[in-house]
């Protein structure tokens, strides 16, 4: 018998939504708690803080629950207006993201504690940090359990807002002040897509309650305009390109759990609300969809990766990385909606559930190397990757997790990240049993650009953890680096001994998400776990299969012969001569420096020539009055020239224009007013 059939008995949905009901108390009274932080510093660190350990579990615990009982419930609450109370659901979508949110919620909950400790001597308002932390969790469990296009509006500004004041914690830098700033602008653009598509659905459903919404009959063309407002606004939140400009600004700027909560869950928020408006409300599917989804996930993959390789910030490095992820993830739910539009059921489940793999995947793994990269910043104060070097013999236990961080986003087996892309690339392989050609032909093309942003993403995390953690220190603050707390080491493993499990123990964790294709889309994946817990079959045993543990036997038996293999021939070679070490001969030239050692810029050189057409590339040479050289390198985002200035630019001199209506001549004003009303009264009558 298996395991979700010997706990099912014992689980209920009522107690899932209890506990997500009480996971967004404790976020509430962690956010409340943090009013006391302004006279006593300690309280951030020893009760607020740490609440938010306890609202993860309480999320996870709920997420799993929905999952292993797969069913619906739902709640009318006694809030909002008089005639629009807030409604509440809790099924196995929203439950596959609650306990997304908890499990990179629990490990922040173990990291923030010795973090946070070192801003209790600075000027920074703990006030601010652990109330909107608080009021951030509280807006992004809302958005998930929400069941009303009211409610969903409320909490999704919620969210937007608390996590600005996050983004603009550092505001004694005016970059962080921008940076928040344009975090702020976009996701009010976004938000009022959102809002408009809801508006739309409702039009037709005459009412904001999503079960309204789901049963609305809308026409194929207002059922288009909905999804590409929809795809807009929850796009510009995911930072998918081109409307992916704040990500890289915001992440970096942010406090390094901050960080890991804003890439690993909100943006996964996103993906949420884009799967529960296309595939859930909106209901009629069309291939169009599928293809543009398709684009511009593979577009995301692509520029998402060779900017982060192009970045020696190594927190805007993981930004843009977020990127090229979420690409993945769009991918994936391109290829669900392509199939399900031709009927092929069980192939848009495969890939759909690919995407909802890589979800939990990026936020275990992405969650993991920011937090990584919280523990560096904490111990060097340097973000700087041409400035670090050597950190794996001064910080062991953080290059260690931080190397699994790097495994699975490569999508190196036995880490999970492989078997996410693993799942995707099946998917995409049977693109031959559909009948438009054209789609036979584009579905391959995306494989191949899938591959590609694979190899580039390894060639960008062998360039991360060579230059930072091996090597010499390129710096005085990296030559002192010390080890982290062990609050931060706790939260760090966690998500590594995740991202193993996940990769060896694949079948399991789909065994559990399948219940949510099953729900929304109406079938799953029957034949996955056909051969057990040792297999993984998507499609059939015959077709492919992928198996954790023997991966895992295997490279320990090769780890295992090749150390006994070397063992035996060093102890052989030790007991016929001894061997005199000295230093290399230099050929006459100074000694080598860490200065020599290769940098991150030269690191991505070949790359950038080769893809420089896709960057603003400034690059100079100068002769110092010393003799010296200096290089000097700024790469900047093409999408900044062609989209957003010129937007820009257009607001700022529509602005000039408007302000020539302020005279100062009250009879001018008089003439305006009058001039508003007749327009009124014209467009009324």
């Amino acid at each position: 018998m298996s395991l979700t059939a010997l706990l099912t008995p014992a689980l209920s949905m009522d107690t899932a939504l209890h506990l997500a009901g009480l996971a967004v108390v404790l976020a509430l009274l962690s956010s409340i708690v943090s009013l006391a932080a302004r006279r006593a510093p300690w309280v951030l660190r020893r009760v607020a803080t740490p609440l938010l350990g306890f609202v993860g579990l309480a999320a996870l615990a709920a997420g799993v629950m929905a999952l292993l009982v797969g069913e619906v419930v739902s709640v009318t609450l006694p809030l909002g207006l008089p005639w629009l109370p807030w409604h509440i659901r809790l099924d196995a979508l929203s439950g596959f993201f609650l306990a997304v949110i908890g499990v990179v919620t629990c490990a922040v909950g173990i990291y923030g504690p010795s973090y946070v400790r070192s801003f209790e001597h600075g000027k920074d308002s703990l006030t601010a940090l652990g109330g909107f932390s608080g009021l951030f969790l509280t807006g992004m469990l809302l958005v998930v359990l929400a069941d009303d296009a009211f409610l969903f509006m409320v909490a999704w500004e919620l969210m937007s807002l608390s996590s600005y004041f996050l983004v603009a914690f550092h505001h004694e830098h005016a970059e962080n002040r921008r940076a928040a700033f344009l975090y702020l602008l976009m996701a009010h653009v976004g938000g009022l897509m959102i809002l408009l598509a809801y508006g739309v659905l409702a039009a037709f459903g005459d009412s904001f309650a999503f079960v309204d919404l789901r049963a609305a009959p809308v026409p194929a063309v207002w059922a288009g305009v909905a999804f590409a407002l929809a795809f807009v606004g929850f796009g510009m939140k995911a930072g998918l390109v081109p409307l992916h400009a704040w990500l890289p600004e915001a992440h970096p700027v942010a406090p390094s759990h901050i960080s890991a909560l804003m890439s690993g869950v909100m943006l996964k928020v996103a993906v949420y609300g884009f799967i529960r408006v296309c595939f859930d409300l909106i209901g009629q599917i069309q291939w169009q969809w599928g293809v543009v989804v398709l684009a511009i996930g593979c577009l995301s993959a692509l520029f998402g990766v060779l900017s982060a390789l192009m970045q020696t910030d190594l927190k805007r490095l993981l930004a843009y990385s977020s990127v090229e992820n979420l690409g993945i993830i769009f991918i994936a739910l391109g290829l669900s909606l392509v199939f399900l539009s031709a009927d092929f059921t069980e192939l848009g489940a495969l890939a759909f559930v690919a995407a909802l793999y890589h979800c939990l995947n990026h936020a275990l793994f992405k969650g993991l190397l920011f937090l990584g990269a919280g523990a560096i910043l904490h111990g060097t104060h340097e973000r700087d990757l041409d400035q670090m070097g050597g950190l794996l013999r001064r910080m062991p236990w953080t290059g260690l997790f931080f190397l699994v961080g790097v495994l699975s986003i490569s999508a190196l087996p036995p880490f999970n990240g492989f078997v996410s892309e693993w799942l995707t690339f099946q998917a995409a392989l049977q693109a031959w049993q559909l009948d438009s050609g054209v789609l036979r032909s584009l579905i391959p093309i995306a494989s191949a650009v899938l591959a590609l942003t694979g190899a580039l993403v390894a060639v960008t995390f062998v360039k991360v953890y060579g230059i930072a953690f091996l090597g010499q220190a390129r710096s005085r603050h990296v030559r002192r680096a010390r080890r982290g707390p062990w609050g931060m080491l706790a939260g760090q493993g966690l998500l590594a001994v995740l991202c193993l499990a996940l990769g060896v123990l694949p079948t399991w964790v789909i065994g559990l998400i399948d219940a949510v294709p099953r729900q929304v889309l109406g079938d799953g994946l029957p034949q996955a776990g056909a051969y057990g817990w040792l297999w993984l079959t998507p499609v059939s045993p015959q077709t492919a299969s992928y198996s954790g543990p023997l991966v895992v036997l295997m490279l320990a038996g090769i780890g295992l012969t090749a150390f006994w293999g070397l063992n035996h021939l060093w102890a052989k070679g030790a007991a016929v001569r001894w061997v005199h070490r000295g230093d290399a001969w230099d050929c006459g030239f100074a000694p080598p420096s860490p200065r020599m050692q290769y940098t991150a810029t030269s690191f991505a050189q070949p790359i950038r020539r080769v893809f420089g057409l896709l960057f603003q590339i400034e690059e100079s040479v100068t002769i110092q009055e010393d003799g010296s050289t200096r290089h000097r390198l700024r790469i900047r985002d093409r999408f900044w020239g062609l989209l957003y200035l010129p937007i820009a630019r257009a607001v700022e001199s529509s602005a000039r224009r408007v302000v020539r209506l302020q005279s100062g001549n009250v009879r001018v004003y008089l003439g305006w007013t009058l001039a508003t009303l007749v327009g009124l009264l014209w467009i009324i009558t």
